[in-house]
């Protein structure tokens, strides 16, 4: 006998005709034998409705009260899952994640999960019972909800995987597998049977929205064997494997993108040391995520251009935090520049494949798409371009390195 973890995302769970289809998914993999636990999020559109309402009250609202309340939305997905279940004449129950409990450290809004009691559910699971627990949230050693970051039930159904020493983790969606590229922008997509959690890990990264990254990097860590696929058909679906069960390596895997995106230059920095830790730090400490990072130094060596991107929406509170350290941070001016775009070719094959970047450079140069920034690993490269020039350069790549 088995024991698996199946995951249902939002849309899968968005109405209670599909929530009625999820159950019909949960009885017949419990008729194949397997003890199951499943995890659910929030039916689709939930967790933007509480957030929406939580601004009417304030733009900051308490992190805290804001876990409590979006929360609630898996709460109501895995009570209409538990009774769909039931409904077809198999034993099932709810768990919210302070009933197991999921015990996280207490960043709200971003929790990560520290333990996972199994005791209760596993008796349960092994009397033939399925178990149907709410993702996304978990509980901290004070008895306060958190959550798990959007897209947080993915981490949820992986990390059971891990504690409950699962053979597998399910993770049914809309679409039929992990594909390579988004197929909203590019129709010659196509779905990837087989990808290295490596690989995954920095599509995810990069703007696949298909899981979370953390979840992702869990998997990685554990070697749980994760299988993507759509809960509307039968298709076969991605699995996301160790890049050893890999036989045949692309040179590219996928091409993804991530938009909104914002470059900030410091100009006339005077070059000394700690100067590029005095200007991130500040920003750091106000949780602004950085991205690419280029410096570049005058030949006299006394001056340097700090150049570097975040989020859109990080941009007016980065430029102030810059200008109130401006008596640490000798410089010139500043200079910025938003709505861009950042388009990534991913692939374990590009490690032994060289000529790559060349490739990749020509064909948007062949386009007229202008390079504004570089950023590279050993299995991606990343440009930075404007932001209308997304789809053409997808597009682009996706042809040129022989995905469609």
């Amino acid at each position: 006998m088995k024991r698996i973890v199946i995951k249902f995302g939002g849309t899968s769970v968005g109405s209670i005709e599909k929530i009625i289809n999820a159950a019909k998914i949960v009885k017949r993999r419990h008729e194949e034998g397997n003890e199951v636990i499943v995890v659910v999020s929030a039916m689709s559109g939930t967790t933007n409705d509480l957030i929406n309402k939580s601004k009417k009250i304030s733009e900051d609202f308490s992190k805290s009260e804001l876990d409590v309340l979006m929360s609630s939305g898996e709460q109501i997905s895995s009570s209409l899952l538990a009774g769909a279940i039931i409904k077809l004449g198999i034993k099932a129950r709810s768990w919210l994640g302070w009933q197991i409990p999921i015990l996280t450290n207490n960043i709200h809004a971003s929790s990560q999960i520290m333990q996972i009691k199994t005791d209760e559910i596993v008796n349960f699971i092994s009397r033939k019972g399925v178990a149907v627990i709410a993702g996304f949230q978990g509980i901290t050693e004070k008895n306060r909800i958190t959550t798990l970051g959007r897209g947080g039930s993915d981490l949820s159904a992986v990390a059971i995987a891990k504690f409950f020493q699962t053979e597998s983790c399910d993770i049914y969606t809309d679409v039929d597998g992990v594909q390579t590229t988004d197929p909203s922008i590019n129709e010659k997509a196509k779905k990837i049977d087989k990808i290295s959690y490596e690989e995954m890990l920095e599509m995810s990264s990069l703007g696949a929205k298909v899981m979370q990254p953390s979840a992702v990097q869990t998997a990685m860590k554990n070697n749980i064997p994760v299988h993507v696929r759509s809960t509307f058909s039968e298709k076969h679906g991605t699995k996301i494997v160790s890049e050893n069960d890999i036989e045949d390596k692309n040179i590219i895997t996928g091409i993804t993108y991530s938009k909104k995106n914002a470059k900030v230059s410091i100009v006339g920095v005077v070059d000394k040391p700690g100067v590029a830790a005095d200007v991130f730090e500040p920003i750091g400490e106000n949780n602004i995520n950085i991205d690419m990072v280029i410096q570049n130094t005058s030949l006299d060596g006394k001056n340097a251009n700090i150049t570097f991107t975040i989020k859109q929406e990080d941009l007016k509170k980065t430029l102030s935090i810059i200008e109130k350290n401006k008596k640490k941070i000798d410089y010139k001016k500043v200079t910025h520049d938003d709505k861009l775009a950042k388009i990534s070719i991913i692939g374990a094959g590009m490690i032994a494949s060289p000529g790559v970047t060349h490739k990749m450079f020509r064909s948007l140069a062949d386009e007229k798409i202008n390079i504004l920034a570089i950023s590279t690993s050993e299995i991606k490269i990343s440009v930075l371009i404007r932001e209308e020039l997304t789809q053409k350069a997808v597009k682009t790549l996706h042809n040129t390195f022989g995905l469609n």
